[in-house]
């Protein structure tokens, strides 16, 4: 993870406006958060200006949310940032950003999902469950997509091909003693590289459905952020966000309310992806650089309980 040498600052933020959108550079700026490829810096109440500060991959990431998520998020049932100006690259930031909408709430690692009803929620018990909100929202999106829709970074495809990596990784968290049952996680995972293959369309994908790009308001799903993995493939890379990002109990009904794109094949390669995105959000976690997330460790350790129990 090499994160950028160019420091970041509200005056930065109004300086590009000025020079290519001076029309929004009036607005007040302040940070919004730091995230894995982008800085976010507020832009009003309403907007938001997405700044890449990791490797080069974020600049391809930013331009592919651009140009495909507008015409997605019409047919969505959460709030997602609509990109709604391109910054090109200059001699004051040589990289390209984005201007998208601001969608509040808290990112899920910092504040759980839960199900209407629960204890710390007044909110009526007629609301749908956390599973069905998750499951309306990838049935939703998880359309046929185009011949030109994007390939996934390192997503959407056979799970298969992935077991060196999932092992490597499954290996240096249980030697940080931070897996408690690695046979466990092995079993899943080998279960899940065994199963059929997705039969159907390649489907859009979000890509990158873990707990940091899920937002909440008391509880309930808010919305979801970065869409910089988006692209087409296998529903169960998506899918496995019921189990990340669910409380327990509520994992096992998502897929049955996400239609057709979850047959046991996908169910089975679904927990496969989990626990590869666990694993890593462990390892996340742990790191003590500057790509490290301390708040990924607690959500990726209760998946990966609530997938060696179920």
């Amino acid at each position: 993870m090499t994160h950028a040498e160019i420091e970041m600052t509200a005056g930065l933020v109004r300086d590009l406006l000025r020079d290519q959108h001076p029309d929004l550079a009036a607005r007040p700026v302040r940070l919004g958060a730091r995230g894995w490829d982008n800085q976010l810096w507020r832009l009003g109440d309403d907007l938001a200006v997405r700044l890449p500060w990791a490797t080069q991959d974020a600049d391809e990431l930013l331009r592919k949310e651009y140009a495909w998520l507008p015409g997605l998020a019409a047919h969505l049932p959460l709030p997602v940032p609509v990109p709604q100006r391109l910054g090109a690259p200059s001699a004051r930031f040589p990289r390209p950003w984005l201007v998208t909408t601001w969608v509040p709430g808290a990112p899920a690692d910092r504040s759980p999902v839960t199900e209407p009803g629960a204890p710390a929620d007044r909110s009526p018990v007629t609301e749908p469950g956390a599973a069905e909100a998750l499951a309306a929202f990838l049935t939703a999106l998880h359309r046929p997509a185009p011949a030109a829709a994007p390939p996934g970074r390192n997503r959407g495809g056979d799970l298969a091909g992935h077991t060196p990596g999932f092992t490597r990784a499954l290996t240096a968290a249980a030697e940080l003693g931070l897996v408690d049952d690695p046979g466990a996680a092995q079993a899943i995972w080998a279960d899940a590289a065994a199963a059929p293959p997705w039969p159907g369309p390649r489907l859009w994908l979000h890509g990158d459905l873990h707990a940091a790009n899920v937002l909440t308001d008391g509880g309930r799903l808010a919305g979801v952020i970065d869409f910089g993995d988006l692209c087409a493939g296998d529903p169960a890379w998506d899918l496995a966000a019921a189990w990340l990002l669910l409380p327990d109990g509520a994992a096992e009904r998502c897929p049955a309310a996400s239609g057709p794109g979850a047959d046991p094949a996908t169910v089975r390669r679904a927990r496969g992806c989990a626990v590869g995105r666990a694993v890593a959000g462990l390892l996340i976690g742990a790191d003590g650089g500057p790509g490290g997330k301390p708040t990924w460790g607690p959500p990726a350790r209760a998946a990966l309980r609530r997938l060696s129990n179920s």
